[in-house]
This record gives structure tokens, C-alpha cells and sequence, in this order.
């Protein structure tokens, strides 16, 4: 039985037959959607640099997160343009030819077998470039381990600590413990992070965390998390970047975040001796979102 037709790709566990028109929770189907796939400026220095990265954005998701920023593709709506694995090995080599420094895999968990297959075909047509896994670290171990060995670095998020945090706001009570689980899988397939003469990740694991408002503690619990169980052997990516838009019913996260609060988890942040990349106030905006409209595809 193929992953499609007893879907378990992610924790959610639905068990949906996606090849007989099933959805589960993410809403996917087995076709997969592409919205965009363009150089990307906005990420970490070194994935980044100064060409790119070369994003692809999957439609749909497994999370539920009620601020999400790409919610105009990430919701039950098959958004972008249907591609199938040739297709999509082609865009690979296409934004490789446009000089990204690598292939960046935004919110694929619901298409792995999918881009498994499109990845092997692309590097054996010559794909060289990393590859990254952006994902936001509620990921099934198993499913990890089928892109062992096609993907490079790993770029998962860390949302919440608090279970009640996680299910109020992302409607995954398990979330902290999935991701704990997931991350550390990640962590075991890269390794310590390695760099280029140009100071671009060639192999690692970044885990980004973005602070909400009003959640100090639940960011110093993670940062506490990580250094006590990765340390170096991962960098930290901590996030100003929350714009509230459409958050209406949930007032206590209906604003952006102080000076004074993510000055506090940065100076923790230096105090744990984490390595990785703090953000200055001019990422507070919505010059993150890039527009879905097909690009690339």
C-alpha cells in the first residue's frame, strides 16, 4: 500500500485514502500544489547569501496555526499549479540554474513520497546544491527517514513548549513532544552544522522559533530545551518577526512583540551560549509574505 492510500505522513494519523479523492486534516489530495518557486532573500545569512534561496511553497498544510502568514495557501485550498515528480525535479534544476545557493522545501510533509522521488531524479540530472527541509518540526520520525540521505539541512520550527499553548493556537496538543521527537531525528541526520569557503550551510539543522506576545516564558523554556539538548550541535534562529493580521479572536496576540520582550530572550539567548541569528526591528512587517502567484511553477 502506497503512503497516499493509508496516509501517515504526519502526526495527525488520519489513515485517509488520498488516492480516491480522501482528504485528511491538511486537506491535500495526492496531487501535489505548488504556489511558487523563485529565489528567496529573506532567510537565514547563510542559506540566503547573495543570490538566494531557491523556495519552493507547497499548498496546504498540517499545522492549524491561526496566524499564519502564508494562510492564502497553506489552508484547504489546492493553491499554485498541479505538478507531478518530473515536474517538479525540473523546477529544482531550474532554480538551481538561476544560481540559488539551494532548494528550500517550504511545508512539503503531506508530498514527501512525492518530492522524494522528484529530489532523486534531479540529482541524478545533476542537482548539486543542498537541499533544505523547511518544515514546522510536527513531523512523523518515519517519515523524516525517508528523506534521509536526500536532504542536507534541516529547518524546523520549535512553536510552543506549553501543550495548551500549542492547541489553543495551532490545534496540536502533542505539538511539544512531536517536535522534541522530530527535531532530534533531524539533529541525528545532519550533524553539526558545516559551512563553505562562503560561509553558506552546506549540512545542518537550524530550528527557528517565533516568539507571540505575551509568551516569554514559553520562549525561555525553549531556549533552555535546545541548549540543554543540542547545544552546538544546532544554530537558533529567534524570530520578530509576528504580524498580527486577522487575529480579531485572539486579542492576546493581537500585536507585535515589544522591544522589551525579545530583548530579554535575546540576552538569554547570548546567556545559554546558543549560536545562530537574532533579528533587528526592521522584520516587523509583512515584506516576509512573498506573493503566491504561480512563479516558477
Amino acid at each position: 500500500m502506497g503512503a497516499f492510500e493509508h496516509c501517515m505522513l504526519c502526526p495527525r494519523a488520519c489513515g485517509v485514502d488520498r488516492t480516491h479523492g480522501q482528504r485528511g486534516f491538511c486537506g491535500a489530495s495526492n496531487e501535489v500544489f505548488v504556489a511558487r518557486a523563485a529565489l528567496h532573500a529573506w532567510e537565514e545569512p547563510p542559506l540566503s547569501g547573495q543570490n538566494g534561496s531557491g523556495t519552493v511553497f507547497f499548498a496546504h498544510c498540517t499545522l492549524g496555526c491561526v496566524f499564519c502568514q502564508n494562510r492564502t495557501i497553506s489552508r484547504h485550498t489546492d493553491a499554485g499549479r498541479r505538478v507531478d515528480a518530473g515536474r517538479l525535479s525540473e523546477i529544482f534544476l531550474e532554480l538551481q540554474g538561476k544560481g540559488a545557493h539551494n532548494i528550500n522545501l517550504v511545508t512539503a510533509t503531506h508530498y514527501v513520497p512525492t518530492v522524494c522521488d522528484a529530489l532523486q531524479r534531479a540529482k541524478d540530472q545533476g542537482l548539486t546544491i543542498p537541499v533544505v527541509y523547511n518544515n514546522g518540526g510536527y513531523e512523523v520520525v518515519d517519515t523524516l527517514r525517508m528523506l534521509e540521505g536526500l536532504v542536507d539541512i534541516y529547518l524546523p520550527d520549535f512553536k510552543y513548549y506549553s501543550t495548551y499553548y500549542a492547541q489553543m493556537y495551532s490545534r496540536t496538543a502533542d505539538y511539544p513532544d512531536i517536535a522534541k521527537e522530530a527535531i532530534a531525528e533531524m539533529v541525528r541526520q545532519t550533524g553539526k552544522p558545516c559551512f563553505d569557503k562562503d560561509h553558506m550551510l552546506t549540512r545542518g539543522t537550524i530550528i527557528r522559533h517565533l516568539m507571540l506576545p505575551s509568551l516569554g516564558s514559553d520562549t525561555a523554556q525553549i531556549l533552555r530545551y535546545i541548549a540543554e539538548h543540542w547545544g552546538d550541535r544546532v544554530l537558533v534562529s529567534l524570530m520578530r518577526q509576528y504580524t498580527p493580521f486577522g487575529m480579531e479572536n485572539h486579542p492576546e496576540i493581537n500585536r507585535k512583540l515589544t522591544e522589551a520582550e525579545y530583548e530579554e530572550a535575546a540576552e538569554q539567548f547570548r546567556s545559554l551560549g546558543l549560536s545562530g541569528f537574532l533579528q533587528d526591528g526592521e522584520s516587523i512587517s509583512e515584506s516576509f509574505i512573498p506573493e503566491f502567484n504561480g512563479e516558477g511553477v
